[in-house]
């Protein structure tokens, strides 16, 4: 099961407020930020998987999308920016 990143009713980031540890049973309670790679959605967490994997080269991933490179640097660009507003 994947780790719920947005409130299923208004859509704001959630937030962790308790992880248990699965070994001795420990609850640590208290209301921590995610981090930030946690911040993005799943096509965002996908995108910066794949362009990891891909050696950093976006040449390759326009390539196996099928998709132009200036389509691909845009799409890596808006999520640069997505992030430098979430360090913000």
């Amino acid at each position: 099961m994947k780790l719920p990143i947005f409130c299923p009713s208004c859509e704001s980031t959630l937030r962790v407020s308790q992880m248990t540890c699965g070994t001795c049973s420990t609850v640590v309670n208290g209301d921590y930020d995610l981090p930030l790679y946690l911040k993005l959605n799943r096509d965002e967490q996908d995108f910066i998987l794949e362009f990891f994997l891909n050696s950093g080269s976006i040449k390759e991933m326009a390539k196996q999308a099928e998709l132009s490179y200036p389509t691909m640097r845009n799409k890596m660009d808006d999520l640069i920016e997505k992030i430098k507003n979430l360090k913000s």
